[in-house]
């Protein structure tokens, strides 16, 4: 191998990638090497696209040391736009910009640019790991091409010992040329899920598409179908949209105490469109008595059946955080029947099968994964040496390599496609603080988790379904700053002794609701948003979908976000003076939220929606629980340090328009004072 020549390397590596089967032919005629030798020639440090020699080292040391955890795989596979641009390396004193497939940098005048890089992630399946394998620089990707990249992967990895049992791409065209290019069949009549590696082996590899990019593709064919039938049911598109703008309608209250009123019903935007909150949303105003939701039964049965299928590909609901395939393999797969016996038989309004239209790609996806899921948990869940006896099944989607890709962009600083020169840099240094022990990728350290959470996919929540059919310039404009909140909480000692308590009581809670729903406007997860209101406490659940209040009042916060403004609120009293000169700058804010989250810090835990829900994100300070603190904490100092820019001084003095609502209020102590002027918001 080292007496071929720098050129001959690249045309040959160039040559299997793209054409493997002039490679094979070339092979009989010119003394190339095996395919499977040039795994080396792709191969550089981290620095240099290619396979990362350095992290396959570390692979095989954890092998060797005998670490179950790292023996079996998933490979995912995506690709990044790259900004076609010339570049000077003054360390390399050379050109930078075009195609490099690991096998050198095709450095001339007729030379292609790079238009994109292609990251590939190794992904432990019975225990949570993640592994970059590399990246390479083209100009263009095919399904055969991936293909082979992928093949010359699984090859280095089963060299370090580590056996690859899935691969998994996008739900797109060229994810459909790579699962043919490997010899996946897509027919619904014969659905080939594996291919043999090396070709003509015994060894079988299960072949996924990315489910969160399928269910977008089944939400783009009900969309543009409007309404599907299948087995006597009848699927009608226009209740999610209905759903997703049900701000703007009226509902009549549910009896109570014999009488009726009039209230106003806010939805959940952050919540995901297939999700059992959806179907009970459905449900319930269907009970209430809404026109448009009379006719929905078949809307909830095909939402709850998404959702069951989305609770297995992701290991969640019924079938646990971590599914034991073997264990729960019968209802699996009577769940896989029913929804095979759905798609295939979907139809739309003339009768046409869905399947077989232009529009089948999401459903198809979602059965090829059914079949790899239950191939998978008929071999290998009970893998010998195995640590435990489960599958990670969000191993099987593009989640965790699309979490890097997010940091990388990041990383590069820019907001569009970076140039080959500002991935190459961001690369290497995010992959400086990567960690084999590390589930979730490195971040770059401004990275919300609210930006890597599932829900925050915005074309798969009801807010997305909403922002199409209601369309506005710009985003949403916040709900009217009630002009009572704010003027009443004292800033000095003798206002806070002129100043009736129960009015301070009031005014304080009017300005958390307002927090809340400042918040509300840009959070997309659909848990930490069900968090900031005040829920009733026999529907009390996590992905809340519809909020109730009563018209021209405010919404009520949380126990929890009450009791951080009211901390705030003592703080900024006890080391600030409101509005000062001097004081307001944005170093004296960071250190108020500081002094805030201390006064927090050994009290009863916050949020108790969210305990669960706190271990889904990264594990450091940067989760969601902590984020929501801090959000509320600098949104409630923001609004009281600059009054005038939230407040409607036209009337300073007028009567504020709450409504007065009857029964039982949920709140606990302190808000007793006010319970009879402020509204009040339940959660289904």
């Amino acid at each position: 191998m080292a007496d071929y020549s720098p050129e001959m390397r690249q045309f040959a590596c160039l040559l299997h990638l793209y054409h493997i089967k002039a490679y094979d032919y070339l092979r009989k005629i010119l003394p190339l090497p095996h395919p499977y030798s040039l795994t080396n020639w792709l191969s550089n440090n981290e620095t240099a696209a290619g396979f990362n020699s350095d992290v396959f080292l570390r692979l095989q040391e954890k092998v060797e040391r005998g670490d179950q955890a790292c023996r079996c795989c998933a490979v995912l596979v995506q690709d990044m736009s790259l900004q076609k641009q010339q570049e000077w390396d003054p360390q390399t004193k050379q050109l930078t910009g075009f195609v490099d497939l690991g096998a050198g940098i095709l450095d001339a005048d007729e030379a292609p640019l790079a238009s994109e890089a292609i990251v590939l992630m190794a992904v432990g399946i019975s225990s949570p790991w993640t592994a970059p394998l590399g990246y390479f620089l083209a100009n263009s990707t095919s399904g055969p091409f991936l293909a082979q990249l992928l093949r010359q992967a699984i090859h280095k990895l089963n060299n370090v010992g580590i056996v690859v049992l899935a691969v998994t791409s996008g739900a797109s065209a060229c994810g459909v040329e790579t699962a043919r290019a490997l010899g996946i069949r897509i027919d619904p009549r014969r659905i080939r899920c594996t291919f043999q590696h090396p070709p003509g082996s015994a060894h079988s590899i299960a072949y996924f598409f990315d489910v969160p990019h399928a269910l977008l593709l089944i939400r783009n064919a009900l969309q543009c179908f409007h309404k599907v039938e299948w087995l006597g049911d009848t699927m009608w598109w226009q209740h999610m949209v209905e759903l997703a703008a049900l701000g703007e309608q009226k509902v009549l209250e549910p009896c109570r105490a014999g009488s009726k009123g009039s209230y106003h019903l806010k939805v959940n935007l952050a919540t995901l469109l297939f999700s059992e909150g959806v179907a009970e949303a459905l449900e319930h105003l269907q009970k209430l008595g809404l026109p448009s939701f009379q006719s929905c039964s078949g809307t909830v049965k095909f939402v709850r059946l998404m959702s069951s299928l989305c609770d297995v590909f992701y290991g969640r609901g019924p079938y646990g955080k971590e599914p034991l395939l073997a264990g729960n393999y019968t209802k699996i797969s009577n769940l896989f029947d029913e929804a095979r016996s759905c798609f295939v038989n979907l139809t739309d309004s003339v009768g046409r099968y869905i399947i077989k239209s232009k529009r089948k790609l999401g459903f198809l996806s979602l059965l090829l994964n059914a079949e790899s899921l239950k191939w998978l948990s008929s071999n290998h869940t009970c893998l010998k040496g195995t640590p435990s006896h489960h599958l990670h099944t969000h191993a099987f989607s593009l989640d965790p390599l699309e979490q890097f890709l997010r940091a990388l962009q990041q990383t590069c600083g820019s907001s569009g496609s970076p140039t080959c020169a500002v991935f190459q840099a961001a690369y290497h240094k995010l992959l400086a603080s990567w960690s084999l022990a590390s589930h979730s990728p490195p971040s770059s350290g401004n990275a919300s988790p609210w930006d890597v959470s599932l829900s925050q996919r915005r074309a798969l929540t009801l807010g997305s379904i909403r922002a199409q059919y209601h369309q506005a310039p710009g985003r949403t404009l916040a709900p009217k700053y009630p002009y009572s909140a704010g003027l009443l909480l004292p800033s000095s000692a003798l206002s806070n002794a002129l100043t009736d308590l129960s009015l301070y009581a009031q005014s304080l809670t009017c300005t958390a609701g307002w927090v809340a729903e400042q918040l509300a406007l840009d959070l997309q997860c659909e848990a930490c948003l069900a968090s900031l209101f005040e829920v009733d406490e026999s529907r009390l659940r996590c992905r809340s979908v519809l909020y109730i209040k009563k018209l021209g009042g405010v919404s009520l916060p949380s126990a929890s976000v009450h009791h951080i403004t009211s901390i705030s609120e003592q703080v900024l009293n006890q080391y600030g003076k409101v509005g000062g000169a001097n004081n307001n700058t944005k170093l004296w804010h960071l250190c108020l939220v500081q002094k805030v989250i201390q006064e927090l810090l050994g009290e009863s835990p916050l949020f108790p929606t969210l305990t669960k829900h706190l271990f889904e994100g990264e594990l450091g300070i940067n989760n969601h629980y902590t984020v929501l603190v801090k959000e509320i904490t600098r949104c409630y100092l923001n609004v009281r340090t600059h009054p005038t820019q939230h407040l409607n001084l036209k009337n300073p003095c007028g009567r504020h328009k709450l409504k007065r609502l009857k029964g039982k209020h949920l709140f606990p102590s302190p808000l007793g004072s006010c319970q009879s002027s402020l509204t009040h918001t339940w959660s289904f």
